[in-house]
């Protein structure tokens, strides 16, 4: 007889993505593991090697849907259960959790959200004997979910209450509701290229921002559009786009990219004509950054080394730029899990990390050197309050305010002081996907 019969079945289609999809939510929700560390590299998830492209986007939407939007899941689950979100076994709770978010907001028939999440505990033995509740909550869920969405739309459920107050203390409580809409879209693909900006926009179907960068929604793998091969662009928001930018002509200069590591901002130095010094303390980033230099066929010396204890040449550099560790919640945009991982507690040592780094810098740069520090955090401690600080502290720096020309007329994102400030409510788009910046802010001084 055919060897076939006795094979076994093939698994429900779609099916590994969701499992996978709840392996990475109880990653992040109960194991506080970022996506970045369960998505590549020596932790990724072993199954990711097993998925087709198409499973794979699939994964990462589902994953990102339920983190974007965890907390007005939280609500509608309360909602649709006597009892809470079953405690002691995380499969019912993600397999929820990710049955809503396709039900609520993703392109999927809701018979077939609600039959997979409850193959998801069936194969659980410690949720199997939920599979029922699941199956009742989900189906309750497709009937009544929209309204119960609607009802706390204005509320801002999916951030932090922590954060939601600390954005509308400092930026507005209108601006911090905006912030918030903005951060529940899915983001769109933002590339640098090298040259012919409009023409690699109508080729890859996208549009060119005011500031240059091109700006495209992604179908596919990056790796698979034209042009990323041959190192024709690489992939940077457009708002991390902008401090590399402030040193203006740097051609034949010497400039120093402090934690340097993916290095899209090092890959734009290298561009523009500089000799770039790339420093990152982690082995693995460093390679990483080597890759791509490669890859985009651009030269930069990279070194490894703690930037706040690294000594560095004894000529010291014309210019230096910091992209600080911080909070990171300028990004939570593309990386959701920012919002459920970071705590308040925790900007008080980013903090300062940041001044040794400032400090450091300082001692580097030459006399009549430029000076550009930036976060990718929305916190006034790691952006507004260390420049402050640090120019009270050094009587040799002054701050050289931004223009708005420098920065394609976008005089909204230019501080009364003259720093940069993004929000993710910026550039706006009747397309949410194609509108919003991530948070950043740069400030540039010069040594005396």
């Amino acid at each position: 007889m055919p060897s076939q019969r006795f094979a076994p079945p093939s698994e429900v289609p779609g099916l590994a993505a969701r499992r996978i999809a709840a392996d990475i939510v109880d990653g992040v929700l109960h194991k506080h593991r970022t996506l970045d560390d369960q998505l590549d590299g020596g932790g990724a998830h072993p199954g990711l090697k097993t998925l087709a492209d198409r499973d794979r986007a699939l994964m990462r939407r589902l994953v990102a849907t339920v983190l974007r939007r965890l907390g007005t899941l939280g609500h509608v689950l309360s909602r649709l259960l006597d009892k809470g979100i079953p405690s002691d076994a995380p499969r019912a709770q993600s397999a929820l959790l990710i049955g809503a978010a396709q039900i609520l907001w993703m392109d999927v028939p809701d018979h077939a959200a609600v039959d997979l999440s409850v193959r998801l505990v069936q194969s659980d033995r410690r949720a199997a004997r939920y599979a029922g509740l699941v199956n009742a909550v989900l189906r309750r869920c497709a009937r009544e979910g929209q309204a119960l969405v609607e009802e706390v739309a204005t509320q801002s459920l999916d951030l932090p209450p922590w954060l939601l107050a600390r954005w509308s203390a400092h930026y507005s409580e209108a601006t911090a509701r905006n912030m918030a809409l903005a951060l529940g879209h899915e983001p769109s693909l933002d590339l640098t290229v090298k040259s012919d900006t409009d023409q690699w926009a109508s080729r890859l179907h996208g549009e060119t921002l005011p500031t240059g960068t091109v700006r495209m929604l992604l179908h596919g793998s990056v790796t698979m559009l034209p042009g990323f091969a041959e190192g024709q662009w690489w992939v940077q928001d457009a708002a991390a786009a902008l401090p590399a930018r402030l040193f203006g002509d740097i051609k034949g200069k010497s400039i120093a990219d402090l934690c340097a590591a993916p290095g899209g901002k090092t890959a734009q130095l290298a561009h523009a004509g500089a000799h770039v010094t790339a420093v990152d303390r982690s082995p693995a980033r460093v390679a990483r950054l080597r890759e791509n230099l490669a890859r985009l066929s651009l030269q930069a010396e990279t070194v490894v080394a703690d930037a706040a204890e690294w000594a560095g040449p004894a000529e010291g550099f014309d210019g230096i730029l910091i992209d600080a560790p911080c909070t990171s919640t300028g990004t939570i945009r593309r990386h959701p899990d920012v919002a459920w991982l970071r705590q308040e507690s925790d900007i008080a040592a980013l903090t300062a990390l940041q001044q040794r780094l400032l400090r450091k810098s300082v001692a580097l740069l030459k006399p009549g050197g430029t000076l550009v520090y930036c976060t990718c955090s929305l916190e006034p401690e790691e952006g507004e309050h260390a420049i402050a600080a640090l120019l009270a502290a050094e009587p040799a720096l002054r701050r050289l305010p931004i223009e708005a020309s420098e920065v394609s007329g976008l005089s909204e994102i230019i501080t009364a002081e003259g720093d940069l400030r993004t929000l993710p409510s910026h550039l706006p788009n009747a397309d949410p996907k194609l509108g919003g910046l991530d948070g950043f802010f740069a400030a540039r001084l010069v040594k005396s």
